[in-house]
């Protein structure tokens, strides 16, 4: 995978929880994921189309979801409802679009999918000869993985 596709994921994601919930970031170590297998509770996948293909996933526990949720609405939300979920889809949805303006920046032009939410460990979703590299994020709400899964199109 070209690192012109995973650096605008690190940086969108970087600025916008920055600005929306005010996170400390920090980044741990990059990895490949080749399992077709979720690994986290709930999971946002956000498909792209265009000269870049694929999906981008965010995943983490329900509890981070909450916390995050209850960061951008400015209440508290223990429990990961309709809200909860419809709050980290759409930050899901803020830093595919951010990280989407930095892949046309490089040439690339491509389109977004709404949001999915899968809820669930070991829920299958195969990106199809595609491999995750994964950006594991760590912040005061919790621990999120960013999975890209892209590839030029043919």
């Amino acid at each position: 995978m070209k690192t012109e596709f995973v650096t605008p994921f690190m940086v969108a994601a970087t600025e916008v929880l920055k600005t929306e919930i005010n996170a400390e970031i920090e980044r741990g170590e990059l990895a490949v994921r080749k399992a077709a297998t979720t690994a986290q509770e709930v999971t946002i996948m956000v498909g792209v189309t265009g000269d870049v293909m694929g999906a981008v996933f965010y995943g983490m526990p329900n509890r981070t979801a909450c916390q995050i949720a209850s960061a951008m609405l400015g209440q508290r939300l223990p429990i990961f409802d309709e809200v909860v979920e419809s709050g980290i889809a759409e930050l899901g949805n803020v830093i595919t679009g951010r990280a989407s303006m930095g892949l046309e920046a490089a040439g690339y032009t491509c389109r977004l999918t709404p949001p999915t939410i899968i809820s669930g460990q070991g829920v299958i979703i195969s990106t199809v000869e595609i491999n995750q590299l994964v950006i594991p994020l760590k912040t005061q709400y919790g621990p999120i993985e960013i999975g890209v899964a892209l590839r030029a199109a043919i």
